[in-house]
């Protein structure tokens, strides 16, 4: 059983998903970001991994080359 905020977490997360095809494409990782904290909330729980895609987010800048791998830890 999932707590709540796991699935309130997961659940903006999807609802984002949902609605990004309609914005212009910005993520410059491989996987997305949406991706990632999905993957990263599943295999590390709400904390570790909502900290994990925030240090992703910070690490996101002009200077990083499109495509770029970045997988979970």
């Amino acid at each position: 059983m999932t707590s709540w905020g796991v699935r309130a977490a997961t659940g903006a997360i999807k609802l984002y998903r949902r609605i990004s095809p309609r914005l212009p494409a910005r993520c410059r990782f491989t996987p997305t970001c949406s991706a990632y904290a999905l993957e990263a909330i599943e295999r590390h729980g709400l904390r570790t991994g909502l900290g994990l895609t925030v240090r992703r987010l910070v690490r996101c800048t002009p200077f990083v080359p499109s495509g770029t791998s970045d997988p979970v830890p």
